[in-house]
């Protein structure tokens, strides 16, 4: 990812300040770039927002795996600085998520909703941060919590399904970037939205016009959406 947003950035007529992995000056880069694009590890997260805040510059975060503290130290640091931080940078995966909310929103719990992922054999999390983003992007279109109606394994004897959960399925081998489709099964009848991610180049497309989009606007807390207007 990290050549892929270099490349990105050139493509985009933009300067590349730097770049760094676990052991670079973090510090050093932030006081020498105009904003931060972090697809690091959760485990990092801490440090590279307190680097934007101490530089006192935007933050795109494109990380995935986050957990609740994570989120909280988001929106600690969107106090102070501009943050977009999103599971999927794509700006197809964001239109995506804006289809699966509507057709969640018109389409009552009588239409099961599965979420099917694969990706890489290489990936450690799951369901993906992408996976993620579609089921919170059917719940909010239903008016219901994720956490309280997501079912992500199943095995043996389930029983029958139960109405209005959001079922998500991992798959993981080869070297796919990514691909998503989230079903709407009713009665006689089904609809499904697919993305298929060919390469990292889309994230990195994304991640970059994300940005540029973010780079004068004030301390909040951001979202792909908005950078579609959407």
């Amino acid at each position: 990812m990290g050549q892929a947003i270099a490349q990105a950035i050139a493509a985009a007529g933009e300067d590349l300040s730097g770049g760094i992995d676990r052991d670079g000056d973090l510090g050093s880069l932030a006081a020498h770039s105009d904003l931060l694009i972090d697809f690091s590890t959760p485990a990092a997260l801490e440090a590279n927002l307190d680097a934007a805040v101490d530089a006192g510059i935007p933050i795109v975060i494109g990380t995935t795996g986050l957990e609740e503290r994570h989120h909280w130290l988001i929106d600690s640091a969107a106090q102070q600085i501009p943050v977009l931080q999103t599971g999927n940078t794509s700006l197809g995966v964001t239109l995506l998520a804006h289809l699966v909310r509507e057709a969640a929103s018109r389409l009552g719990e009588d239409w099961d909703i599965e979420i099917v992922e694969t990706h890489h054999r290489m990936k450690v999390d799951a369901p993906s941060g992408t996976a993620l983003l579609l089921g919170e992007a059917a719940a909010r279109g239903r008016e219901v919590g994720l956490a309280d109606t997501a079912v992500r394994g199943r095995d043996g004897i389930t029983g029958k399904r139960e109405s209005g959960t959001i079922g998500f399925a991992a798959l993981r081998g080869g070297t796919v970037a990514g691909d998503h489709t989230v079903h709407f099964l009713g009665e006689g009848e089904r609809l499904s939205f697919s993305h298929l991610a060919e390469n990292r180049t889309i994230f990195a497309r994304g991640a970059v016009k994300a940005a540029q989009w973010l780079q004068h606007k004030h301390a909040g807390r951001y979202t792909m959406p908005e950078v579609l207007d959407l």
